[in-house]
């Protein structure tokens, strides 16, 4: 993961899901956010943690 950060939809594309499951982890706050004007971003650090947390549940 070499950008700091991403958008919905990029980060949607590297967990290889849909916008609307990525949104579910949003709102479940199981991927933490930050807005910029109405633009929602993630840290790749935050998608990283959402992605072990995810792998430690399974």
């Amino acid at each position: 993961m070499n950008d700091l950060v991403l958008t919905v939809d990029e980060a949607a594309e590297r967990l290889r899901v849909s916008r609307w499951t990525l949104y579910n982890l949003i709102r479940s706050n199981q991927l933490r956010t930050f807005k910029v004007g109405r633009r929602r971003l993630i840290e790749a650090d935050a998608l990283a943690e959402c992605i072990k947390t995810l792998a430690e549940v399974a």
